[in-house]
């Protein structure tokens, strides 16, 4: 099972037992940048064009996280941190990655590396990118203030009830992708038509997620600004000005934080860079790899 752009299929096991899923592409001999996806989505939300596109210059990781994707979706676990810290470092073992790795989280997939650092530091790691992410997760915890949409979306998107959890889902609207082009206009003069698959496909991830793993997603309190104070990697912060999913607070939040800390914010942006403009997300990911040197 695999795509040309994303790679074969592997697995790993965590600390629990669950099989943690990941696919695989690039140069084996290159760094490896290890993409950590956010809430109800899974590894195919990067697009098979970035993976592409990353794929060129990094031998890349894309992992389903557990309960999301091809991993397992256990009964318990969602609320322990090492936990999640256990099925990134099973991963990085599976491939004998132990120095140079870049991770990359969107969304939850931050605060999952922030659980991965606290738990077993930053020795296979050169540096970290957060994308529209979290840091910390609970009432009260500023890492982890959440947008209008996800607020707006919250019991409703936990729902068993199909119709419920499909109407509080669609409060995120286009938070993902971006305006899309309504019915009205003309194919030919319809330049963002792709962005409304993209943005059916995203959905579908999201209903694919249980509502079980939806809602144990959040029923977890962790801070992590000490870690963040005392983080001895570079790290790279791109947040859109207007996300309504992760509220760009959390992350000026954790840019303040980390002493290493460069920040990108997109003007105008919701909760998807790399949806938005994949292109930039492209170069500015590079150039922030490019100054981590060999």
């Amino acid at each position: 099972m695999s795509t040309p752009a994303a790679g074969p299929v592997r697995q790993a096991i965590g600390i629990d037992g669950a099989n943690i899923v990941y696919r695989v592409s690039g140069d084996p001999e290159a760094r490896p940048l290890v993409l950590l996806h956010g809430w109800a989505q899974s590894s195919a939300c990067w697009g098979e064009g970035l993976l592409a596109n990353l794929a060129e210059r990094y031998r890349v990781v894309a992992v389903d996280l557990r309960g999301h994707g091809y991993s397992d979706a256990p009964a318990t676990g969602y609320d322990d941190s090492k936990v999640w810290a256990g099925d990134v470092e099973a991963v990085l073992a599976a491939e004998g990655i132990t120095a140079d790795a870049v991770l990359l989280g969107w969304s939850y997939g931050g605060l999952v590396i922030c659980d991965y650092l606290a738990e077993h530091g930053s020795g296979a790691v050169a540096g970290i990118v957060l994308v529209g992410a979290i840091t910390s997760i609970g009432r009260g915890e500023a890492g982890g203030r959440v947008g209008t949409a996800m607020r707006a979306a919250i019991p409703g998107a936990m729902a068993e009830e199909p119709r419920v959890a499909i109407k509080a889902l669609g409060s995120f609207g286009n938070a993902l992708t971006g305006p899309v082009q309504g019915p009205g206009v003309e194919p030919a003069e319809r330049p963002s038509e792709s962005r409304g698959t993209q943005a059916q496909a995203l959905f579908g991830l999201t209903l694919s997620t249980r509502p079980r793993v939806r809602a144990a997603l959040f029923d977890r309190a962790v801070g992590h600004d000490d870690l963040l104070r005392s983080l001895d990697v570079p790290a790279f912060l791109l947040h859109g000005t207007e996300d309504t999913v992760v509220d760009v607070s959390a992350g000026r939040h954790a840019a303040e934080l980390i002493p290493t800390a460069v920040a990108s914010y997109w003007e105008g942006v919701d909760h998807g860079p790399f949806v938005a403009d994949p292109e930039r997300f492209f170069v500015e990911v590079n150039e922030f790899v490019d100054s981590l040197g060999v």
